[in-house]
């Protein structure tokens, strides 16, 4: 949709409304990517205003945004990266299920749900945190000329904001709803008397009926969750998210 709304010649102005706790490192990097490409070469300004939640990889997306808009009750911030795995060795073991690993290295299984994780695999994983942190914040350093670098890392310290809260130290712009980065987006560019066009995604009737065959055909175990378990304990996921 981005880029549909970028490419057009007839639209002027971009308003993305962000309702979401996060998600991926790379989805969040993606579209933020995205959204400054239409700003430096198709030179349109794009807005962001915010739902229930613009947290986390929402904030990531929504920092180069030309205003940012916020109501009052969004929650938002969470700036930071998490990465989360589970232990079940006890469980294992109460079960009396064994676990055999034959790998090549001694960190392929970094982050094995079956056994205690070491201290160089968690300064290794620490070391990609920070990484991904420090990209978090020059983002928002890049996208928010009110904040240094220093403010944002200060702010960045993974806590939630209200939109109030937010307007108040800087991360949004104003407070209002999407009627009112409509308005503020025809003044401030002289689109007054435009048509405002809301962009929908493409959905074909065939990714309809593997979605409806998928839903209807659900084991017991994958209900449970547990073939996820089973299947990819040593898949370390690094997320932009706002857990609750």
């Amino acid at each position: 949709m981005l880029e549909r709304a970028g490419e057009n010649n007839d639209i002027e102005g971009i308003i993305i409304n962000v309702n979401t706790p996060g998600g991926g490192v790379v989805e969040s990097a993606e579209i933020h990517d995205r959204i400054v490409e239409i700003q430096e070469e198709q030179g349109k300004p794009v807005y962001v205003t915010m739902g229930n939640q613009a947290a986390s990889g929402g904030y990531y997306v929504a920092a180069p945004a030309d205003r940012i808009i916020a109501h009052p009750a969004t929650i938002t911030g969470s700036i930071g990266v998490i990465m989360q795995n589970i232990n079940i060795t006890e469980l294992a073991d109460d079960l009396g299920v064994d676990f055999t690993t034959i790998q090549s290295g001694p960190y392929k299984d970094i982050m094995s749900a079956t056994r205690e994780m070491t201290d160089d695999e968690e300064e290794i994983l620490q070391s990609i945190i920070d990484e991904f942190y420090d990209d978090f914040v020059t983002v928002i350093d890049n996208g928010r000329d009110n904040l240094t670098e220093q403010e944002v890392r200060e702010l960045g310290d993974g806590r939630i904001y209200s939109g109030t809260q937010a307007h108040d130290v800087g991360l949004v712009d104003d407070l209002g709803t999407l009627a009112n980065a409509i308005d503020i987006m025809k003044e401030e560019y002289g689109l007054e008397g435009s048509q405002v066009v809301r962009f929908e995604p493409t959905f074909r009737f065939n990714q309809f009926l593997g979605v409806t065959a998928r839903n209807l055909v659900v084991s017991d175990m994958e209900l449970l969750g547990i073939n996820k378990l089973l299947t990819e304990p040593n898949a370390p996921r690094a997320m932009y998210l706002y857990t609750e």
